[in-house]
């Protein structure tokens, strides 16, 4: 055979043999999809709902490739944040008693303010919850006689006894700290001409509420919260500005102490405990407003000089440092349930085009059955008391029965996978969280499962 010859029937050989291995790959990746349906079919979800949200998530790759390039931003900003504070590894190492000269305490307030762009944070186990972090924000930095103002409507349920909107012993009202509101206008934007009218001699904070809470209102975007602060600072500018930032922290790549913000307001058990932080809530702005809230927290006289804390702040330093990551997962399950439940004829907020301001996403069954069969799909998917049913039932701080689905690990945290919402009208569910994405998808098609065997939606 000659050289020529040789060659070719070399090439004829190589093309045969990629050949092959191309069909090999093909049929590997057939049997791992058949495989991975396989395991889903075990763990309960049909072919058909499979299927069905197989299709969306296949439609929605470029939306998920921005949400990871904001994810990839964040992830730098807080890698950058510690590394110019300095984090060691003494810094993971946790304090008794009084906590005085705290190390590891110290240099995570100080990634904080630098995460947020602020003058100081106060981040500490101390801090219960959201609700908690936002009393002690508020009662620290109002004194009797002065008006706390809303210009975003209702407050969250919980937030409503702290100001004393619903009578309660130790709220606002009975220091004689007064409250007004501004309603949003119809179409969720701001109503400017009322809030000018609003702010007054009295007005000594402005609380901005950045989610929606139990209400089906657009969330603020930062650069919405921006415009708004600026014309409030116009009208009066040493008011204080402070935002409930829970959450919608790593969601966008800035944060609303980057336009204005004098107080950003959070849980760690949400978006910035990365699903690791077992407690606690944190306080970012001006210097002395935290300060304020450090002596309110602990003692005049003592601030932020104390508070041990416990061991607990390797927890705190990994979650912040996984929290771009898992917050980008929650919030893909999120646009992913968007579509879902929008394509099956149900009212999403947002909708399934919307850009994204935090990972809740809001839909509205308008009956009781749909939002008890979604919680119940919730806690199916969870890997923690799965096997629990969901009930309504008269939860603290609410104004109607509230069920809420989570199997978590942290108990009540919000960044993990879960849903919760209020039996009464419009019969919304909120569902937040996934600490992967994976089981944030799946946590979705469960609630589809559930709501499809209770009859409520064929597909």
């Amino acid at each position: 055979m000659c050289s020529v010859d040789k060659r070719f029937a070399y090439a004829s050989e190589q093309r045969s043999k990629i050949w092959r291995e191309i069909e090999i790959i093909m049929k590997t990746t057939k049997d791992e999809n058949r495989i991975t349906q396989d395991m889903y079919q075990e763990l309960g979800i049909s072919d058909k709902v499979y299927r069905f949200s197989k299709d969306i998530l296949n439609s929605l790759k470029a939306r998920f490739d921005e949400i990871d390039q904001t994810a990839e931003y964040n992830q730098l900003k807080v890698l950058k944040a510690m590394q110019d504070n300095k984090v060691s590894e003494a810094c993971l190492s946790g304090t008794t008693g009084y906590g005085y000269n705290d190390l590891g305490r110290e240099t995570l307030e100080a990634v904080y303010a630098s995460v947020f762009h602020a003058e100081d944070a106060l981040v500490r186990p101390q801090i219960t919850c959201g609700t908690h972090a936002l009393a002690l924000a508020l009662m620290s930095n109002l004194r009797p006689g002065d008006e706390l103002l809303s210009p975003v409507g209702k407050p969250y349920d919980t937030l409503e006894e702290v100001i004393g909107i619903r009578p309660s012993r130790g709220s606002l009202a009975e220091y004689g700290i007064s409250y007004r509101q501004v309603d949003l206008l119809a179409d969720g934007s701001f109503d400017y001409d009322n809030i000018q009218k609003a702010v007054s001699e009295k007005t000594k904070l402005v609380t901005i509420q950045r989610s929606k809470g139990y209400q089906t209102r657009p969330t603020l975007s930062v650069a919405g919260i921006g415009e708004l602060i600026a014309l409030i600072k116009k009208i009066k500018p040493d008011v204080i500005c402070m935002v409930d930032n829970c959450y919608g922290e790593f969601v966008e790549r800035i944060e609303p102490t980057d336009v204005g913000a004098d107080m950003v307001v959070g849980s760690l058990i949400k978006n910035p405990g990365g699903g690791l932080a077992p407690i606690g809530g944190y306080i970012a702005g001006r210097k002395d407003c935290v300060e304020n809230a450090a002596y309110r927290l602990t003692s005049p006289g003592l601030g932020k000089e104390v508070g041990a804390s416990l061991g607990i702040l390797r927890d705190f330093y990994h979650g912040l440092f996984l929290a771009p990551t898992v917050t980008a997962g929650a919030l893909k399950g999120a646009i992913f349930a968007a579509n879902i439940y929008e394509k099956l004829g149900f009212k999403v907020v947002p909708d399934s085009t919307e850009s994204r301001h935090d990972i809740i996403q809001a839909v509205e069954f308008g009956s009781a059955e749909g939002v008890i069969a979604f919680c119940r799909g919730i806690q199916a998917a969870a890997p923690v008391d799965s096997f629990v049913t969901p009930e309504p039932w008269d939860m603290p701080g609410y104004d109607s029965q509230v069920i809420m689905a989570a199997g978590a690990f942290v108990s009540g945290s919000s960044i993990e996978l879960s849903a919760d919402g209020p039996i009464k009208p419009p019969y919304a569910v909120y569902f937040q969280g996934g600490l992967t994405c994976e089981h944030a998808q799946f946590g979705i098609m469960k609630t589809l499962q559930s709501v499809v065997d209770a009859g409520i939606v064929q597909i």
